[in-house]
């Protein structure tokens, strides 16, 4: 299939329309399930993004309150302080008025087959991209080659778009909270920008991942994916609900259905936001998956830091109403993968 993007030039957006042929980058797109409404993204401040730091417009910093600093409870249980991070994520969605989901039919790990008539995402309200931190976020996850071990060229424009979104989400509740909770742990100085420093390198350093040295970091494996290329191809990595929904409108990724939870009684439904899922990314298969739907990108970078900073491999935490673990692999002293898995 061929993907072309129309600009309106009038409201500013992108729309991608599905065509016969291969995307300009060389995937081939699934199509098995167009998606329901064409999806438009708010693209015409993305050139500004890859402008130097200081001279991009930015949000106001969020108003100070003395619920961004963490309590002695929180400090003591890292699950409180991961509720504390639900509780701030002003920016969450709401479903069914942000967006709409149909999850399908459920299915064990091992089944094969397509379980989900239609994808995943029936709409998602096109203002959301006009959100500073979600805008920012989107404009990264095309920036990497998805193929683990191939070694990343990043340009010194890609650079400042890393550096000008946690400059972003730096301005949230979120994001002020970890800060001030990892002062009290010890763990960074009281410096907001060695701060950001510390943030930019944990999320955006290059390592090693699949022998080859500058071919990964923590915000591809975690947020954009990765295939895997030794032996049986595979997906690794992809917890972003973001990213599934506009690799899904572009018809990159094709839904199968939700994972069946272990315990009775306890099935997903459109409300929910917390998914255990199966998929396929440009024909290859994601056997289980997990992510959190609806929430924001300040949110899950504030998470999983705090995770890695403080907690193990696993974390058992509640996130409002989902008891969650999630899972934390480093290498060495970097973030290799961070995910929450249903505690069900």
């Amino acid at each position: 299939m061929r993907e072309m993007m129309s600009v309106d030039k009038g409201t500013g957006f992108m729309e991608l329309v599905q065509q016969g042929g291969e995307s300009k980058d060389g995937w081939e797109t699934v199509h098995k399930k167009p998606s329901k409404r064409h999806q438009k993204v708010h693209m015409d401040h993305w050139d500004n993004y890859k402008r130097p730091p200081e001279e991009q417009t930015y949000s106001n910093e969020v108003e100070y309150r003395s619920h961004m600093e963490p309590s002695e409870e929180e400090l003591r249980d890292l699950s409180k302080a991961c509720n504390k991070l639900w509780e701030l994520d002003l920016n969450r969605l709401t479903p069914g008025k942000d967006y709409e989901i149909d999850i399908g039919e459920g299915k064990k790990v091992y089944q094969k087959g397509d379980c989900a008539e239609g994808s995943l995402f029936s709409w998602v309200n096109e203002d959301i991209f006009k959100r500073p931190t979600f805008s920012r976020f989107c404009s990264l996850l095309d920036n990497y080659n998805p193929h683990e071990g191939y070694k990343e060229n990043v340009t010194s424009q890609e650079k400042q778009e890393q550096t000008a979104f946690i400059e972003e989400i730096s301005r949230t509740a979120p994001i002020k909270y970890l800060y001030n909770y990892l002062i009290s742990k010890g763990i960074v100085s009281h410096n907001y920008e060695e701060f950001k420093r510390v943030m930019t390198s944990l999320w955006f350093d290059l390592y090693n991942r699949g022998g080859t040295h500058g071919s990964s970091s923590a915000f591809e494996h975690v947020f954009v994916g990765e295939i895997k290329q030794r032996g049986e191809q595979e997906v690794s990595g992809f917890h972003n609900w973001l990213q599934f929904y506009l690799e899904e409108a572009k018809g990159r990724v094709d839904y199968q259905g939700y994972i069946l939870p272990r315990r009775h009684g306890q099935f997903p439904d459109s409300e929910t936001q917390l998914l255990t899922i199966q998929f396929e990314w440009n024909g290859v298969l994601k056997s289980v998956s997990s992510c959190l739907v609806g929430v924001s990108p300040e949110f899950e970078v504030a998470l999983y830091t705090l995770c890695f900073f403080v907690g193990g491999e696993d974390n058992q935490v509640e996130l409002g109403p989902y008891p969650v673990n999630v899972k934390c692999y480093r290498l060495g002293n970097k973030l290799g993968s961070a995910f929450p898995i249903a505690d069900s």
